[in-house]
Order: structure tokens, then sequence, then C-alpha cells
């Protein structure tokens, strides 16, 4: 029995037509540099095509290539809109965190201050990795009471810790996903799931501050890891 699709979902079009959208409020000239570096993309392949006698073949592979190119420049560009959009807002790099292909299990704010910065917890491959946000003189020590923390409950396995931010040290938003991707692979699957295991009952530092978590907002994933 087909599954029925859900009435709230939008269809390929209107996320196509929501996501342009965006792309024009932080950018007014995105959608322009789209649509002209596809028509670039034509234009080229075509005129080697009628140089090379092959102008049919050539217009064939040209419109693949500018969809091509089109929809490379596109996602580049709503990334950036995206990105844009959580700076700045709490919880943005949790809302990054989730965002990312993998064997990976995030959990937001397993650490909270008055001040309102936050610690995620992040389990993967490269074991735990703890990401912060906040001003460098305030997370400093925050991360180092959750690494000693949950150091004790994962006992041998490598700890990371990121701060994710604009100040001098810290990891720029934009780049977070890249960064914890290219951490090396020190646990195999089943040591990460025991792992997880372990931090399942590990108890949130503090609640959870007033602040609003970003909502609705899709960040594009990483890339996957083998």
């Amino acid at each position: 029995m087909a599954k029925s699709e859900d009435p709230e979902k939008p269809g390929r079009i209107k996320q196509f037509r929501m996501i342009a959208q965006i792309i024009k409020q932080a950018n007014p000239k995105g959608m322009p540099i789209v649509f002209l570096s596809a028509v670039g993309t034509l234009a080229v392949v075509v005129v080697i095509g009628l140089v090379t006698d092959y102008l049919w073949y050539s217009v064939f592979l040209g419109v693949l290539a500018a969809l091509t190119v089109g929809l490379v420049v596109f996602g580049q560009l709503a990334q950036k809109a995206q990105y844009s959009i959580l700076h700045g807002q709490t919880g943005a790099a949790a809302a990054v965190l989730q965002g990312m292909r993998g064997n990976w299990q995030v959990t937001p704010a397993m650490a909270v201050n008055r001040d309102q910065d936050l610690i995620h917890l992040v389990i993967g491959f490269p074991g735990v990795v703890l990401v912060s946000e906040g001003p460098g003189n305030r997370v400093a020590k925050m991360l180092a009471a959750e690494k000693k923390r949950v150091a004790r409950v994962v006992l041998g396995v490598e700890i990371y810790d990121i701060q994710c931010g604009d100040g001098e040290g810290q990891i720029p938003l934009g780049k977070l996903q890249r960064h914890i991707m290219k951490l090396p692979r020190n646990l195999k699957k089943p040591a990460v799931n025991e792992v997880k295991d372990r931090l399942r009952s590990l108890p949130k530092n503090m609640p959870m501050p007033k602040g609003p978590m970003p909502r609705g907002a899709r960040v594009p994933r990483g890339p996957k890891m083998r």
C-alpha cells in the first residue's frame, strides 16, 4: 500500500521557491548569479560544440552541465544565506550540528550558564566532541569542567573541545560542520554506539536558557561519513 504524502510538507518546487526567497533576502544578487552561471556554462559548451562540429551533441551536454552548475551555485548560496540567518541566535551551533550526515548523536545545550553560553555534546567516529557557544573568556572554564565530567563516563575515549564563534581561536559557524567532519576517526561503529549508551544517562548541567533556539532553520547537510 503506497504511503500517503504529508499534506503539510511543501513540494519540491515550493521548497525551491522558499529557498530562493531566502537567498534573495540575504543577497539580492544571488539569484542572478545562479542564472548567469548556468547560462554561461551552456554558452561555453555550445561554443565548444561549434568549434568541434558537434553542435547538437554539445547542446544536450550543455543543458545538463548548466543545470548541474546552477544547482551547485544555488546550494552554496542557500547555505551561506541560512548561516547568515542563524548567526547570532542562541543555539545556532546546535542547528548546524544537527544537520550533519552520518552516525552522529547531538545533544543540544548539555551545559548552560546564566549568560546563556551553551555547550553541545556530539558523539561520533572521532569520539566525543564538545562545542561551545559564547565568548572565549567565558566558555573556556565551562568546556574544561564539562570535559572532566564526560571523561569520568567515557574512560579512554578521545574528547575534543571546540569553541564556535567569531573570536580569536574560535571556529566560525559556517566552518563548524567541515571542521568536525575532518576530525580523525578514532572509533568504529560498535564503539560509537557504546559511548552513546554510556552518555545517554548523563544529565544536563543546567536547564535551557530563556533565549529562543532557532526554529525551522534547515541547514544543508555536510558530507556523509563512510
